[in-house]
């Protein structure tokens, strides 16, 4: 599978209980294009994030270590979706796809990058996105200071290998992240930072997307010509 699947993609692969999805490890440092304040939890566990089968956003994708922060843009039409980074004219340009229960990665440009393959990985749907969210921890509601700021739940999910209990054992952080959904809203995404094996194009294997704007209606997905229809 391609290295620079965008944030909710890699969630995707942590659909095991002990670890679930895309968000890193738990020591998070909040760069200042996103820094957050943790407020003092008032309520019980909230229910955890869920993607719509309809949305449309736009933000940022940030590449802190290479210093590169491109535009992004993020929509869902009756249940499939598409992340777009970058264009043409920026240093990396890529688009992650759920189309017809298929999960699809295609790379343009990024930086050292001389192949550009259309990954595409059949029997991947909304509805395993987001029974791999259910899986999330809640590390506490937040305040992203950015402007404006938005009040958030803050999750944590992430594939750890091999599945062993508590105890001093080797563990492979392979896919770790956090998510930053609405409190009022877990369908509402407002910041994703994922780090792990999934970013392997970065040389820190980590990187961040950060929504502007965020809709609940429908967006455009389109599957790019040089990638195979599914079957």
């Amino acid at each position: 599978m391609s290295a620079a699947l965008a944030g909710v993609t890699a969630l995707v692969l942590a659909a095991p209980p002990p670890v679930a999805a895309a968000p890193r490890t738990g020591a998070v440092t909040v760069q200042p294009f996103a820094t957050t304040a943790t407020r003092q939890q008032a309520s019980p566990t909230p229910p955890p994030p869920r993607l719509p089968r309809d949305f449309r956003g736009k933000g940022k994708w940030i590449v802190r270590d290479l210093d590169i922060e491109v535009p992004f843009t993020w929509e869902g039409r009756d249940g499939d979706s598409q992340m777009t980074a970058g264009g043409p004219q920026y240093p990396i340009w890529f688009t992650n796809l759920i189309y017809h229960d298929t999960l699809y990665t295609l790379t343009y440009k990024w930086p050292g990058l001389t192949e550009h393959p259309c990954s595409r990985i059949p029997g991947f749907s909304l509805e395993a996105l987001n029974q791999g969210f259910e899986n999330a921890r809640f590390v506490g509601p937040e305040t992203l200071r950015r402007t404006p700021q938005r009040r958030v739940n803050h999750w944590r999910v992430g594939v750890v290998l091999p599945q062993l209990p508590p105890g001093n054992h080797p563990r492979l952080p392979l896919a770790l992240g956090d998510i930053y959904v609405d409190e009022r809203d877990p369908g509402t995404f407002w910041q994703v930072l994922q780090f792990g094996v999934q970013n392997l194009y970065d040389p820190e294997l980590d990187e961040w997307l950060v929504m502007d704007t965020f809709e609940h209606r429908p967006g455009t997905v389109t599957l790019p010509r040089r990638c195979e229809p599914p079957r």
